[in-house]
């Protein structure tokens, strides 16, 4: 989708450092409700690819992008993909009970489940489990232990019984299945979510690098990647996935099934702290206030929950249901909103670990540690970052200082994809020609945005020659003078 053309300064500028995802579905579709979603903080709109048909995708990136050019500010749109989604077949009655202790059978025939056996039409299950594999159906409510097995069926001993009905979800939690990265509708999903300039495309069920390479070599730079945690297999090989991901998403649904749910809160914070480490964004979502779906305010717990991810540094927090079918999606943003603004006014917020993050051993990450040291020092109100890329700014995101960060892009595709990266304020404006062009636009945004009056300094990093991608060779320090206000 070509976009219109747009103006060269954004406003407003969010107070709040940490960005908010918030899903589209039912309950948020019109043009009203989307552009009132903004008001009340999104940065980052989701379209799940697995509810919907193309049609609806279309017309809600088509309206995003009418609210884009009203308000002003670059708005990233993330297309979630399903992956591999695996199902238990349907019973002959819609539903049965299986008992704890009893032999339930899972096999590639067709035919109606009963409560000793069903379907599970994915042959590439037999191929990887051995005995004692655990199989957990309908989110974990049902947990089978294969006690015998060959290429057509396993034979279970039910752990945990229950009542399942048709099309239950399928986990496998110790095994890392022979599945293809993406599926025949993932592929087509793409195809659509490239087409209507998706700004971030997110894998769900990744087991491995490999298939977030695979992902990649498809897209081909037109979206940046996220990869999305949720099996034990990604967990293992997290810094794998890591280093060839643009982003990483903390997805509790399915983490919290596969893994034991107390694990799931330390797996999150390794997950922040080493996406942060590698300088890439993190996105922790799932059940951040499932209450609100129905309810106008959060409990207390649920808030907590969003404070941890906040205080931990996570780049953004996301809603689901909350906004895509519940009753008070802007009241649910609203109040991710004032949390994340009130924990990063406290007094601890990222200070504790932060120091030893990593280490800065290349020359363009010593000078963006450098220039958060230096607006500390000195008190600028702001650091400015030129990027063609992304890179100067993100590299200067993860330095997560204090002074906000103006981020000055020529292209508007990098200014979107930007809008999910913590404490960024990207515009998209002319490109420049010279170190002097540079300052002197530097100082005319800063005021112009807000962050910089008279007196006031700034910080400014750049990449020397300008436009060449991951260069960042440059720090300077600029004052405000009174005819520039």
């Amino acid at each position: 989708m070509t976009s219109p053309s747009v103006p060269e300064f954004y406003t407003p500028r969010r107070d709040r450092k940490t960005r908010i995802v918030a899903t589209l579905g039912p309950a948020s579709s019109s043009y009203e409700r989307i552009k009132a979603l903004f008001h009340a903080g999104v940065d980052v709109f989701r379209l799940n690819m697995s509810h919907g048909d193309h049609k609806d995708k279309e017309a809600l990136a088509h309206t995003i992008r009418a609210v884009e050019r009203e308000v002003g500010r670059p708005i990233a749109i993330l297309a979630d993909l399903q992956g591999p989604k695996l199902r238990i077949g349907t019973f002959a009655g819609g539903r049965v009970e299986i008992e704890q202790g009893a032999i339930f059978t899972l096999d590639l025939t067709d035919k109606p489940g009963t409560n000793e056996r069903v379907s599970l039409p994915h042959k590439e299950i037999f191929n990887a489990i051995s005995i004692g594999t655990n199989i957990l159906l309908d989110d974990g409510k049902v947990r089978l232990e294969v006690q015998s097995f060959d290429k057509t069926k396993a034979d279970c001993r039910v752990i945990v019984g229950g009542v399942l009905s048709d099309r239950k979800g399928v986990n496998v939690p110790n095994a890392v299945l022979p599945l293809a990265a993406l599926t025949k509708k993932d592929r087509k999903d793409l195809t659509l979510a490239l087409k209507l300039g998706a700004d971030w495309i997110a894998l769900s069920f990744v087991q491995r690098a490999a298939d977030v390479a695979e992902a990649k070599k498809l897209i081909g730079g037109k979206a940046a990647v996220m990869s999305k945690i949720e099996k034990p297999a990604a967990v293992e090989a997290l810094d794998e996935i890591i280093e060839l991901s643009d982003g990483v998403m903390v997805a509790r649904g399915d983490l919290g099934v596969e893994e034991p749910v107390e694990k799931v809160p330390g797996i999150q914070k390794k997950i922040i702290r080493k996406a942060r480490a590698a300088g890439k964004p993190v996105v922790v979502a799932t059940q951040m206030l499932e209450s609100m779906i129905n309810a106008p305010v959060p409990t207390r717990a649920e808030v907590s929950d969003v404070a941890t991810a906040v205080m931990d540094g996570a780049d953004a927090v996301m809603l689901s249901a909350e906004s895509a079918v519940g009753d008070f999606p802007c009241e649910a943003v609203a109040v991710m909103d004032r949390v994340a603004k009130h924990v990063e006014q406290e007094p601890n917020y990222l200070r504790a670990g932060s120091d030893d993050l990593y280490m800065n051993t290349r020359t363009e990450d010593a000078i963006t540690a450098a220039a958060k040291q230096v607006a500390t020092s000195i008190d600028a109100c702001a650091i400015v970052t030129f990027t063609s890329s992304g890179s100067t700014a993100i590299r200067a995101a993860r330095e997560r200082p204090q002074a906000p960060i103006l981020t000055l892009t020529p292209k508007l595709s990098i200014a979107r994809r930007l809008a999910i990266v913590w404490g960024l304020h990207p515009i998209k404006t002319k490109d420049v020609d010279s170190f002097e062009e540079m300052i002197g636009k530097s100082k005319r945004m800063a005021v112009r945005g807000g962050l910089a009056k008279a007196g006031d300094r700034i910080v400014v990093t750049a990449g020397v020659p300008f436009g060449t991608p991951g260069a960042t060779n440059v720090l300077h320090i600029a004052w405000i003078g009174k005819n520039e206000v």
